[in-house]
């Protein structure tokens, strides 16, 4: 018995981990592949029975896991990030927005269903959240405009906690058989207990980091702790008020200066998408197939009012004056995905209604599910099309970030332009940065790891960093910032004399630093004084009859290979161990004497 435990979360974990995998190399949300999972892993097969596995233990192991998601999603909620008139957007989407959801999804699962109204009710709210763990992964594959892109992530961060608390207080509202005082005064309950108690929790946890009361190698366990600590607490005070309260605390922890919340956030970041993975494979595999059938072709269309008269609606009167584009808000209009919040409580709830042997409650699971799957399925196949169609997306992130305006980097800098890449260059050197700009080239003058960069450099289309500075320290830290902004094979650093000179105890840990570019056998000074000879960057194109073997055998020791571009017009650095293997069809970047300048271009 004990084995059969242990293959099962085993599995649960593997599975969950290669749908992500999965849905990252084919750019659409996992939960496609998560709830395909777990219908496979249950009521398909019968393999996998959650309430066999956890008992008890299953619900509040569902709750303290959405209690994380949340706060993790919340602490990247920066006042900064997103402008007045969108700010102005979030807060009418998650007020007047949610309410015209409530009121549509109600009436039209009431009117095509016959669900009692007061079930009908309970199914609006919770389909009125979208949530973080379906839209983040959307946004990611959609890339559209920054400040459409801002008003989605708020919306699905902030909705998520009101969505739910509005679920209960309607569930109140159900059981109590429609005593309407009782209602409102849950409401105030919670939503004031929740506020002042994450606001107060924030402040003490504040506290704590800013005055180092905690190590650093604790203090990633220790704020998991604290979250899941302050969840079950505000529950405890006042039932269901613990979703706010996290939430509070993490916008509150996002927007308060001298707290550092990187690392916090790669960590959390990574247990998140662990627990997202076992929660939708665990739901989806709760469900019963039967039930879908007793939903009926009707369902469908609820599904249909619901994402297209309730979504746009909301969004229209949410918009009003805000001064979106047209085709910004239709493509808002397209996106709202629902998630892991209506995948949870929906069966709780089901399962509390039919103990109280309430009419029209064992509709409310499969018709939650299908309004999930619908919504995902849809949006995450037509989003990405409908937004190049509209003109709304980003292009493609082939573009450079280049740390330093020096000789080199403009040098490489002009290469990478005239073969078609966007290139910014960002130095603190005001002389590099203005010549830089003499030269035709996209600057930001300032630190690249500053709040300030953070909040005014565009790194729109930018997917890769070269930190080609003159000093070591700054091309650690850039790497360090980047690395989350871009992945770590994306990120790249120079070689200094410095760092060539250096004794093995001087060396920065590789933990901080990034590979070397060009193999790291040249020194940013040893290439700037190569340019200073003479040296020039060319391109030589690969074929099938002129391969790269034939490129190092006509050069011999002459040229110093940079850059790949390949087929895909992407661009790869040549580093130490590269797995790339130039092919036909690409193109060389190479450093060459003057003499080899015609032998380039022939």
């Amino acid at each position: 018995m004990n084995e059969y435990y242990l293959i099962t979360l085993s599995l649960l974990l593997v599975l969950g981990v290669g749908c992500q995998l999965l849905a990252w190399q084919m750019r659409v949300p996992a939960i496609l592949f998560l709830l395909l999972t777990g219908f496979i892993v249950g009521p398909f097969t019968g393999a996998f029975d959650p309430d066999t596995v956890f008992g008890n233990l299953l619900f509040p192991m569902v709750s303290l896991g959405v209690a994380v998601i949340l706060f993790e999603g919340s602490l990247t909620l920066r006042f900064t990030d997103i402008s007045k008139s969108a700010t102005t957007v979030v807060w009418r989407l998650v007020s007047i927005g949610l309410l015209i959801t409530l009121a549509v999804a109600s009436i039209s699962a009431h009117h095509l269903m016959g669900i009692d109204m007061k079930i009908a009710l309970l199914f609006g709210a919770i389909v009125t959240v979208t949530g973080p763990t379906v839209i983040m992964p959307m946004l990611r594959s959609i890339r559209p405009k920054a400040d459409v892109a801002n008003v989605l992530r708020w919306e699905a961060i902030v909705i998520d906690p009101l969505g739910a608390i509005l679920a209960v207080i309607l569930y109140e509202y159900v059981i109590s058989q429609g005593a309407q005082g009782l209602v409102w005064l849950t409401m105030g309950k919670v939503f004031l207990s929740g506020a002042l108690l994450g606001t107060i929790f924030a402040g003490v946890l504040a506290f704590i980091v800013r005055h180092h009361i905690v190590p650093d190698f604790l203090m990633k366990i220790f704020i998991l702790a604290y979250v899941i600590g302050v969840y079950t607490a505000c529950d405890l005070i006042q039932s269901e008020s613990g979703l706010l309260a996290v939430t509070i605390m993490g916008i509150v922890m996002a927007n308060m200066k001298g707290i550092y919340l990187e690392e916090i956030l790669d960590f959390k970041e990574s247990l998140s998408i662990i627990i997202i993975s076992g929660l939708f494979i665990i739901l989806a595999a709760r469900m019963d197939l039967a039930a879908f059938s007793t939903a009926g072709w009707t369902s469908i269309l609820v599904l249909l009012v619901i994402m297209i008269v309730a979504r746009p609606l909301g969004i229209f009167f949410s918009t009003l004056g805000s001064g979106l584009s047209w085709k910004e808000r239709a493509l808002m209009s397209w996106i709202a995905p629902r998630g892991i919040i209506a995948a949870a409580i929906a069966p709780l709830f089901a399962l509390k209604l039919e103990a109280y042997n309430i009419e029209g409650a064992e509709m409310l699971a499969p018709l939650v599910f299908i309004i999930i799957i619908g919504t995902v399925v849809l949006q995450s196949l037509t989003a990405g099309p409908l937004a190049v169609f509209l003109g709304v997306a980003e292009p493609e992130p082939n573009g450079v970030l280049i740390v330093g305006a020096n000789r080199l980097a403009r040098t490489i800098a002009h290469a990478l332009k005239d073969n078609g890449f966007n290139v910014l260059l960002a130095g603190t050197n005001w002389e590099d940065i203005s010549e830089a700009r003499m030269e035709g080239l996209s600057t930001f003058f300032g630190n690249v790891v500053s709040e300030y960069a953070d909040r005014h450099m565009d790194l729109m289309g930018i997917g890769k960093m070269l930190a080609i500075s003159k000093l070591p320290t700054e091309n650690a830290l850039a790497s360090m910032r980047y690395r989350r902004e871009f992945g770590n094979k994306n990120v790249f650093i120079i070689k200094t004399e410095e760092e060539r000179r250096a004794r093995e105890k001087d060396h920065i840990a590789n933990q901080y630093t990034a590979p070397f570019l060009f193999g790291g056998d040249m020194t940013q000074a040893q290439l700037t004084a190569l340019l200073a000879q003479g040296h020039e960057i060319r391109s030589t194109g690969l074929t099938e009859n002129f391969t790269y073997e034939n490129f190092l055998k006509q050069y011999e020791d002459e040229a110093l290979p940079l850059f790949i571009i390949t087929k895909r017009k992407t661009l790869e650095p040549f580093i130490e161990d590269m797995l790339i293997k130039p092919e036909a069809g690409s193109t060389i970047l190479s450093l060459l004497p003057p003499q080899e300048k015609g032998k380039a271009e022939k």
